[in-house]
């Protein structure tokens, strides 16, 4: 089970990006079963992993933020490796989000922690842990989940990789270029100057940040690449099921969203998802309606369960109460298309938001903006507005309320009496991001209101060059 964190569907090439970013992944969904309209329920990293592993969405968990310290996750919740080791099945994990909170290490027999010197994450470090570790365990029944990071910010792939996605003759630092000026002066500018801009450089050119990001995912594909040879090498790779998913996707400029994952718009939230077993699933499948990441764990419930595998005892498989995910499997056979028509996403981050989203529509409510301007209504219609650039809430405000009575009562069936955790999360702390770019802007000896009202790059570099 594989995490290409802040991977976005829109930039692989099976999904319909014209850059040959995936080869290898192309390969694999040739081989298996793609959705094409899977989403991310809550984002980003933690919420999106929490909702992954225990089938329910951040309402029923109670999990919305992403690294707040109000959040907690009972032990008396179930989490799937703990299921599939308590069933017979050898679990192991390459991860390091147990540095984020403790109950990603929950269920494993083996976690080797990938953390680094730094916040990036090589591939090449999780197969270098991954590849002895599936040699030495081959012949058992093994939960194996691996957490690539490549993609994410701050996007430094080897230089090799880079001229394929940049175009020939054009300089990055070019300083007549202006396109980096938008993120440059946004509000946001002081954390990404010291976790992304100042390790790649004055790029003045936003182009090649985008390149950066393909040539990243080009890398990862190498990577899974190596992973996959392995397995054939071992003579495993026809018995093993393979589960491919993005935790989140990238905004790379839209929406005034500078390379990173927040707002509820597709390319946060639309991910891959993809699942290979070779002579159990068909091969070459596409499934159109919407699925979510949380009908993974029903999903691997049943595959471990129906191919009466040696060694495990189904009894122990039994589908949790009051999951939100739906088993993918009627879908993979093609006895279905999908598993819901309406999905409920949220994020409480950057911004505090939740949305629906249907085949045609995604409307938006926004409670509390962060760093960015946002209406307190969105309305797309999708079919007509791929890249959600038209706002239809007020021109159409009867189809907008009756979305937005729709998203209330279904957190209000969803809470079934309980506190809302997103209200609480904004009484009692505040916007968790806000509050680290609070905390760099101490350095500068400036608060949030006075760097909010004239955000301009140069003013905060000039203060923090004179706070030092």
């Amino acid at each position: 089970m594989i995490s290409l964190d802040t991977l976005r569907a829109s930039r692989l090439s099976c999904y319909g990006y014209s850059k040959a970013t995936s080869p290898h992944l192309d390969r694999i969904a040739r081989e298996g079963v793609l959705f094409e309209k899977a989403f991310a329920a809550d984002i980003p990293t933690e919420v999106a992993h929490t909702g992954i592993f225990t089938g329910k969405i951040g309402l029923t968990t109670g999990v919305v933020s992403h690294g707040s310290e109000l959040t907690h996750l009972p032990k008396s919740t179930e989490w799937l490796p703990s299921m599939l080791r308590s069933a017979g099945f050898t679990t192991s994990a390459v991860d390091n989000l147990y540095q984020l909170k403790e109950w990603f290490a929950r269920g494993y027999r083996y976690y080797m922690n990938s953390v680094g010197g730094n916040r990036w994450i090589d591939g090449r470090t999780v197969n270098e842990l991954a590849m002895p570790w599936i040699e030495q365990h081959q012949d058992e029944n093994f939960f194996l989940f691996l957490h690539y990071w490549d993609a994410h910010t701050p996007y430094l792939p080897p230089d090799s990789y880079v001229p394929e996605f940049y175009e020939a003759g054009k300089d990055p630092f070019d300083p007549r270029n202006k396109s980096m000026e938008g993120a440059y002066n946004h509000p946001a500018y002081p954390f990404f100057k010291h976790h992304h801009y100042d390790l790649v450089g004055e790029v003045t050119d936003s182009d090649y940040y985008d390149a950066l990001y393909d040539a990243e995912i080009r890398y990862l594909d190498d990577r899974l690449k190596e992973l996959d040879d392995h397995l054939e090498k071992l003579g495993i790779q026809e018995e093993t099921m393979i589960i491919l998913f993005g935790d989140h996707g990238e905004s790379l400029t839209e929406h005034d969203i500078y390379w990173d994952h927040c707002g509820l718009y597709e390319p946060t939230v639309h991910v891959p998802m993809i699942i290979r077993w070779p002579g159990r699933i068909p091969a070459g499948r596409r499934v159109s309606g919407l699925v979510q990441q949380v009908d993974l764990l029903p999903t691997v419930l049943e595959a471990a369960c129906k191919e009466g595998i040696a060694g495990i005892d189904p009894s122990k498989l039994v589908f949790p109460s009051g999951l939100d995910g739906i088993s993918l499997w009627p879908s993979i056979t093609g006895d279905a298309d999908g598993t819901n028509d309406t999905l409920l996403l949220s994020e409480c981050a950057w911004q505090a938001a939740r949305a629906i989203r249907t085949q045609r529509y995604k409307f938006i409510r926004t409670y509390d903006s962060g760093p960015f301007t946002r209406p307190p209504r969105e309305l797309y219609d999708l079919l007509e507005d791929p890249e959600e650039t038209v706002n239809l809430a007020e021109a159409l405000p009867e189809l907008a309320e009756s979305f937005e009575v729709q998203l209330n009562e279904w957190v209000e069936r969803k809470l079934a009496g309980r506190a809302d955790p997103m209200t609480r999360q904004l009484q009692e702390a505040g916007l968790p991001f806000r509050k680290r770019i609070e905390q760099i802007l101490r350095s500068a000896s400036m608060t949030w209101d006075e760097w909010y009202e004239n955000p301009q790059r140069e003013r905060f570099d000039s203060a923090i060059k004179h706070s030092r």
